[in-house]
């Protein structure tokens, strides 16, 4: 029987278009593996609705154009777009600031980095053939991405952060990324984190661009965490409101090692945020979280994969997303425990708060356990606000939109309160307090 293939698309005949003609520009491909990501993206192309892990965020319908890569943008530019970004601007923090996903080092702020830290633009890293250009891409199942090796294809900037054995870092790093522009756009980067054995790290992610701009960012963060260390991250994807904004985290756990990273969403008219875990240690303690705050035919997807190969693991995965108007929320989770990770210890759970009738929301949580030992569970709701708690709250003076407020705020606030650094939390929050007033 002959092979049925799909037609190419437009887009992915344009990114072929915008792979070859940047070929000469790009920097050292063999560090990275330029070439072998984009044949994997060509024979995969952009997923449909006909990949299962894609089923509910089609991005070959929602990618009709490939966007060229943006170049650096002016002295000028860069500083008024960095002028205008609000995420975690008031935390004190050592900040990596990215314009249209192009280090600027002038708009960076280094000189507090404690010892213990080295960051290195990934672009001096690929030009010296740094080895620690290998440790990228830590998790097996990113690498079988699309989405992920399409960022690999045209990585254009990013850094590599390391911490040094035992340093414990109190003062976090502010990844800063922020995009310009009038004209379609697209930008990849690449942050590498290695924390080495007993260290501690805080990481604070924001992204925000330019409202009425169809760009199209595709960012992705690769974690290595050391035995008994602990990563601590908080992002915020405030992106416009015509962007399709594609992002991957990666993790690889050791020993004992610590991960707690919580993001939250209001930007995009279509997101997918990918987070892929593998547990490669014993007794680790991971937190995933997740709160999104979607309207006006907003699609946001949330998508998870936990894969616990060692004894031990305790995972526990939050996801709250509140849908107003005609949008779209999506959660895919999935867990893995193979038959060497006895005690096993994982829970992971979506809420949706429908807001109106128009909106939707796509749960689809699964478990996938290989060994006998374990206590794990996963679950999902979906509903409006509660009408019992909203008639407690205005019996006592309270109008209807402010109590509606008041039970939003706590439904979301459940998924960032685990943010340890308290100014991350209060921001986040501060987040959730700016959609509601918007909504008002």
């Amino acid at each position: 029987m002959a092979e049925v293939k799909n037609l190419r698309t437009g887009a992915e005949t344009g990114l072929s278009a915008l792979f070859e003609a940047g070929r000469k520009s790009f920097a050292t491909e063999e560090a990275i593996g330029r070439e072998e990501a984009f044949k994997f993206f060509e024979a995969t192309g952009l997923p449909s609705r006909r990949v299962e892990a894609f089923k509910y965020t089609d991005l070959r319908a929602a990618i009709t154009e490939a966007a060229p890569p943006a170049e650096a943008p002016s002295a000028e530019a860069a500083r008024k777009a960095v002028a205008a970004a609000t995420g975690f601007a008031s935390i004190e923090a050592a900040r990596l600031t990215f314009v249209n996903g192009h280090l600027i080092r002038a708009l960076s702020d280094l000189s507090g980095l404690p010892e213990g830290v080295t960051v290195t633009p990934i672009n001096d890293a690929m030009g010296k053939s740094d080895a620690r250009l290998k440790r990228l891409a830590p998790v097996e199942q990113a690498r079988d991405n699309p989405i992920y090796q399409l960022n690999t294809a045209f990585l254009a900037d990013g850094a590599l952060i390391t911490v040094a054995e035992g340093a414990k870092i109190d003062r976090p790093v502010h990844l800063r990324f922020v995009g310009a522009g009038t004209e379609p756009f697209s930008t990849a980067t690449r942050v590498l984190v290695d924390l080495g054995d007993e260290s501690e790290l805080t990481i604070l992610e924001s992204h925000e661009g330019p409202n009425g701009v169809t760009y199209q960012p595709n960012d992705a963060l690769d974690v290595r965490i050391g035995k008994k260390a602990a990563f601590r991250h908080s992002r915020i994807n405030k992106e416009g409101d015509a962007a399709v904004a594609l992002s991957t985290i990666s993790v690889r756990l050791d020993d004992e090692a610590e991960l707690e990273t919580v993001a939250v969403v209001t930007g995009a008219v279509l997101s997918r945020h990918q987070i892929f875990l593998n547990i490669a240690g014993e007794g680790t303690n991971v937190v995933v979280n997740g709160a999104a705050m979607l309207r006006d035919g907003q699609l946001a997807d949330s998508t998870l994969l936990a894969d616990h190969a060692a004894v031990g693991g305790v995972g526990r995965e939050m996801f709250k997303t509140v849908i107003d108007g005609d949008a779209t929320g999506v959660f895919q989770g999935k867990i893995i425990v193979r038959q060497i990770a006895q005690q096993t210890d994982g829970k992971m759970k979506s809420d949706c708060l429908l807001l109106t009738d128009e909106g939707q929301m796509m749960n689809k949580p699964e478990l996938e356990i290989f060994a006998d030992d374990v206590a794990c569970g996963h679950g999902a709701t979906c509903g409006a606000p509660d009408e019992d708690l909203l008639f407690y709250l205005m019996a006592r003076g309270l109008p209807r939109p402010l109590a509606q407020s008041l039970l939003v705020q706590a439904f979301l606030g459940e998924a960032i309160e685990s943010v340890t650094h308290e100014g991350a939390r209060a921001a986040l929050i501060g987040e959730t307090e700016a959609w509601l007033a918007a909504r008002s």
